[in-house]
């Protein structure tokens, strides 16, 4: 079992900033994966920015540049720093992660999402 909860959404000004975090727990083995995905409304979840365990990062070209994605493995937390918001980033922001279990002695993988948390970008 893991559990993902977000948390530092909120109602902020275009050009402003927000600090989203996302801390897992349960029987985590390893999380290989962490990312940020958004889904505003009547649109597609789509992905904001990825990051490993290694520290290998992918941003969506919407974001680059004004989105910072980092982690903490030791806490098991992510973050996303993201700074001159646009009324065009309002959505429901989900963390998702791809965690290693185990099950039976034998170590499995899956992906677990957050129930997210909404931001919304004034203009």
């Amino acid at each position: 079992q893991v559990q993902l909860v977000e948390s530092g959404g909120g109602f902020v000004q275009a050009g402003g900033s927000l600090r989203l975090s996302c801390a897992a727990s349960g029987s985590i083995l390893s999380i290989n994966v962490m990312g940020w995905h958004r889904q505003a409304p009547g649109k597609q979840r789509e992905l904001v920015a990825s990051i490993t365990s290694d520290g290998a990062i992918n941003y969506a070209d919407s974001v680059k540049g004004r989105f910072t994605i980092s982690r903490d493995n030791a806490k098991n937390e992510m973050y996303l720093q993201m700074n001159s918001l646009k009324p065009e980033d309002t959505a429901v922001y989900y963390c998702k992660g791809s965690a290693e279990t185990r099950r039976g002695g034998i170590p499995v993988g899956n992906d677990y999402w957050g129930r997210g948390t909404q931001v919304t970008v004034s203009s």
